[in-house]
């Protein structure tokens, strides 16, 4: 037996891994960056309409929880009002209230900050539904994302599936050689 013909599925492994290491290579540092805009473009369409919601954001916001998160510093901020700022901004009026209408006061204007505040939240939400295109913004980040720091965070983040790509094409190329040195054998 020729013992050059073992060198055959050898090469053909190196061939095999060279030739997906070339396409992964292409596709990273040439097509991808040359699609870029439009990659952003489409990101951008799906995260508008997929995965960020107003309605979503208005719920959260405007919620029962959140305001049960919130109105615990509402009430500090009016607590401090009504006892500190107030008597600076206006110290005959401190003269006069005790503790007793400080705490009537607050209870009054928690009341009404409950019934306010999801009302102000939904008009912020609605502004910023008006006011942020988040197709844009998202399409604009991704378009301009330094091609370099794109190649980085595919490597990171796929490294362990393009090095199972690259091990693909060397087995195939293995497999390849042996074949083509079994064939050589029964033919000679």
């Amino acid at each position: 037996m020729n013992w050059w013909l073992l060198l055959i599925p050898v090469v053909g492994a190196f061939i095999g891994w060279m030739a997906n290491r070339m396409v992964v290579n292409t596709l990273i540092k040439r097509i991808l960056p040359s699609k870029q805009s439009s990659v952003a473009q489409q990101v951008g369409k799906l995260a508008a309409s997929e995965m960020v919601s107003f309605d979503e954001i208005e719920k959260k916001i405007a919620g029962p929880e959140a305001m049960d998160k919130i109105m615990p510093l509402v009430e500090g901020h009016i607590d401090n009002f009504l006892r500190n700022k107030l008597g600076q901004a206006f110290p005959m009026i401190s003269m006069f209230i005790g503790d007793k209408t400080i705490n009537q006061l607050k209870e009054i204007f928690m009341k009404e900050m409950q019934e306010i505040f999801p009302q102000l939240m939904k008009s912020y939400v609605q502004n910023l539904r008006s006011d942020i295109d988040i197709e844009k913004m998202v399409s604009q980040k991704i378009a301009s994302f330094p091609p370099e720091k794109l190649e980085a965070g595919i490597r990171q983040n796929l490294g362990k599936e393009l090095r199972s790509f690259e091990l693909v094409g060397a087995g195939s190329g293995f497999l390849i050689g042996i074949v083509q040195v079994l064939l050589t054998l029964v033919i000679a």
